[in-house]
């Protein structure tokens, strides 16, 4: 299951991300990388927002479907 898949209000934990190192990278100073727990805040239209660790984070549809996860 994809994050952008997720409604909002539920939790999900992140699984693998689908993408170059670059990507990764970003995506782990973010605090989204494997075992990490992730609340879907809002889903698009617009920007998908997320909760991770207690920050609010507003990624990309493009993004977010590259973010496997397991609820």
């Amino acid at each position: 299951m994809r994050l952008i898949d997720i409604p909002a209000g539920k939790s999900a934990r992140v699984v693998d991300v689908a993408g170059g190192m670059g990507m990764k990278n970003r995506l782990a100073a973010i605090g989204i990388y494997p075992g990490a727990t992730v609340k879907v805040v809002k889903t698009p239209p617009g920007p998908m927002i997320i909760e991770v660790s207690g920050t609010r984070l507003a990624l990309g549809k493009g993004m977010a479907a590259r973010i496997k996860v397991e609820e």
